[in-house]
């Protein structure tokens, strides 16, 4: 049965748009079917980090306003034929979006694929409340500092009351994934302990991506990163992360990006 899962955070920044992608390319390549959907209208930036812009010619707003069927704004990746980008507009209002139409294209969506991905936009404002309504899980993905934790916990508070299964009294299935860590921060105290986050958030943890160039790099050539850099620290966070979400038992381990550090090393060895 398809299941849609709602990719959030309070605070933008944070790095849902590549988790988005990321978790939605390793999911396909564990032979699920998935579509990921750009709720982010305006500024649209997952057929950027998916390497599809110059394929989009209909969009979210397009097919809510019936100005398109949802078949001709689906866009097929290059890299995987089982996955599948519904982009955002560029140019129109979040006003545009209403329920009604979204529930249509969520309804349309479970009859054809395993995994419908909504990335959300950053804060509370309609984009966002919309990508969470139909939701049956959810990723909220936040950085390891106190603004980005405490708008995190807002966010499990809105999807405790205002999706469609809370009205119905079912529970949500939420998991945190903290991203941008680095443990030699935490270590020093400049940012957060991964004990402080799930202290305060109370939250099942998916899994734990390390600050890292390759996520990065991989933003800049239109690639997911888990298809861009397979063996890199992050890309292997994001896949045991999948793993996780599709019901593995997968250890947890709080990640060591080596090759930064040592490029850190000798930067500052160069000056």
């Amino acid at each position: 049965m398809a299941k849609v899962l709602v990719v959030t955070s309070g605070k933008g920044g944070v790095g849902k748009t590549t988790s988005t992608a990321a978790i939605g390319a390793a999911l396909a390549q564990a032979g699920q079917k998935v579509v990921v959907v750009d709720f982010d209208v305006g500024l649209r930036n997952l057929d950027l980090v998916m390497g599809a812009e110059r394929r989009v010619v209909f969009d979210l707003i397009n097919v809510v306003q019936g100005v398109a069927k949802l078949p001709q704004a689906l866009i097929r990746d290059k890299r995987l034929e089982n996955l599948w980008l519904l982009p955002a507009s560029q140019t129109r209002d979040k006003d545009a979006l209403t329920e009604e139409g979204i529930g249509r294209i969520i309804d349309e969506l479970r009859t054809s694929y395993d995994w419908i991905i909504c990335d959300s936009p950053a804060g509370i404002e309609r984009g966002a409340t919309l990508a969470m309504r139909f939701a049956d899980e959810a990723i909220i993905v936040t950085n390891p500092e106190v603004s980005s934790v405490r708008d995190s916990d807002r966010i499990i508070g809105m999807l405790d009351s205002k999706t469609v299964r809370a009205e119905r009294g079912e529970r949500i299935e939420k998991h945190v994934l903290i991203t941008r860590y680095d443990g030699a921060r935490a270590a020093r105290g400049e940012m957060l302990s991964i004990e402080d986050v799930l202290d305060i958030l109370a939250t099942p943890l998916l899994g734990i991506i390390p600050e890292s160039q390759d996520v990065l790099r991989a933003s800049n050539v239109g690639s997911p990163v888990t298809l861009n850099n397979p063996a890199s620290t992050p890309a292997r966070a994001y896949i045991d992360a999948t793993r996780r979400l599709l019901g593995e038992t997968v250890a947890m381990t709080v990640p060591v990006e080596r090759a930064g550090l040592m490029n850190r090393l000798l930067g500052r060895r160069a000056a």
